[in-house]
């Protein structure tokens, strides 16, 4: 196995052990990017000669036994609405053209002092507002989409030129590109990881979260960055834990609900199917299902689209009077359009967010998780605009990837993505778990069992 092939795990161990230095990683890595950036465009740029440096840096710490943990030595991508000191965050818009950041994001300083190694910044949507990342090339077939808005750290990790990314995730956009690209993405619960120096989209749907290759690694990426900062007015206090799942498959006793209503409703065959099956493989764990009725359904879309449009015109109102021209014409109409949402639909968005928090604290008390697709869809080709059912419905793409994410978003629970299988083109399908605020161990433990039936996942082609 080549190193940049490595789950995070793995080359930590192999660094710990003198196996593989954080030199010949990064080396490996940047020679990776080199053969298949110009295809796919997940950087806007990649640092080679601070990743060398950063290396270099590594390895000298970890030689004079000054070693930081898992992630030192590892090469990451972090999406470009992530500050770092002196680096730019162009957000993937020529409104940001020229911006530098002062100073680091919590989860850059928090990844930093773990010794992460950054190898560049990240595609998104412009802003985050959009679940297809334009610029960027699915991992696994270069004319489809990579998903977004997040789709640039996903397409890095699932081509082998970063072993971890972040993104963030308003209404699925760290869980669509992972879905869409075969690797995982966990959307932690609201206020977990703090946001402090991410250029926000909507802040009360706002997450930062990781994009790996495996659960474990998540679970490693998100140990280094939970915990509260005074410096995010979301930001929980619950205490910090150490997230790594035990290395045990069985679910004995723990309780799956498969929904009934929502989840399977208008999602391909194939999808259906390799879902449907990943669920019975977690019976075959141990674990028990039970069918549950997913409330307020009639109300997500409404809730979802009635908070985030005017919270992010709210955050753009000065440049969108000043430079709208600098605006892709897809996000200016709906910037656009945000100001066209009275004060009180928005308010009766709070409250509808509200009482589905309730509906869904209600359900999940008689389960552990959720089980279900984590987008209706593989990845569409490049420029398609809607996506066709047999029942003669027509939806459209933004719509479709968005519609099984959101609940996450509005009520605040964790959610992880996890790959099951590929359709019959190759493209990969991928499953959600979603389980109570502050329930990622269970998350966690349940995706990690599930992976270990699954023979090693392979990188993307990169076609």
């Amino acid at each position: 196995m080549r190193p940049y092939e490595m789950s995070v795990r793995a080359a930590a161990d192999a660094i710990r052990a003198r196996r593989l230095s954080p030199v010949e990683l990064a080396d490996s890595v940047l020679e990776r990017a080199e053969q298949v950036e110009p295809r796919l465009q997940a950087y806007v740029a990649v640092v080679a000669e601070h990743v060398r440096r950063a290396a270099r840096e590594a390895e000298n710490d970890i030689a004079a036994g000054r070693y930081r943990g898992p992630l030192h030595g590892i090469p990451m991508g972090l999406k470009d609405l992530i500050d770092v000191a002196g680096a730019p965050t162009s957000a993937s818009s020529r409104v940001r053209a020229g911006h530098r950041a002062q100073a680091d994001s919590t989860v850059a300083a928090r990844l930093s002092a773990a010794g992460a190694v950054l190898v560049g910044k990240t595609h998104t949507h412009e802003f985050a507002y959009g679940l297809t990342t334009p610029q960027t090339g699915n991992a696994w077939d270069t004319g489809r989409i990579a998903g977004g808005s997040s789709g640039g750290s996903a397409v890095a990790v699932a081509a082998g030129t970063a072993l971890f990314g972040l993104g963030t995730d308003t209404g699925g956009s760290i869980r669509v590109p992972a879905a869409l690209n075969g690797v995982v993405g966990l959307k932690p619960t609201y206020g977990l990881v703090p946001r402090h120096g991410v250029t926000s989209l909507s802040w009360s749907l706002d997450h930062v979260g990781p994009i790996t290759r495996t659960v474990e690694d998540a679970a490693l990426v998100l140990t280094a960055l939970a915990g509260h900062d005074p410096r995010d007015p979301a930001s929980l206090t619950a205490p910090v834990t150490d997230y790594r799942p035990a290395a045990d498959t069985d679910l004995t006793g723990l309780r799956v609900g498969v929904p009934r209503t929502y989840y399977f409703e208008h999602v391909d065959v194939e999808v259906e199917a390799a879902v449907r099956h990943a669920i019975d493989q977690l019976q075959a764990l141990g674990a028990r299902l039970v069918p549950v009725e997913i409330p307020m359904t009639r109300y997500i879309r409404a809730t979802q689209w009635g908070l985030m449009v005017p919270e992010a015109t709210a955050y753009h109102e000065r440049t969108l009077r000043t430079v709208p021209e600098l605006y892709q014409a897809d996000v200016r109409v709906l910037l656009e359009a945000g100001e066209l949402v009275s004060a009180g639909d928005y308010l009766r968005a709070q409250r509808a967010r509200a009482r589905m928090r309730q509906e869904w604290a209600r359900m999940l008390r008689e389960v552990d998780v959720i089980a279900a697709p984590a987008v209706p869809v593989t990845a569409v080709k490049a420029g398609q605009e809607t996506v066709a059912w047999p029942d003669g419905t027509v939806e459209g793409v933004s719509d479709a990837y968005v519609r099984l994410s959101a609940p996450a978003n509005i009520t605040g629970v964790p959610a992880l993505s996890v790959p099951v299988a590929q359709d019959a083109a190759g493209l990969p399908i991928g499953m959600q778990l979603l389980g109570r605020p502050l329930g990622e161990n269970v998350l966690l433990r349940v995706g990690h069992a599930y992976q270990q039936t699954r023979p090693t996942a392979t990188l993307a082609p990169s076609v």
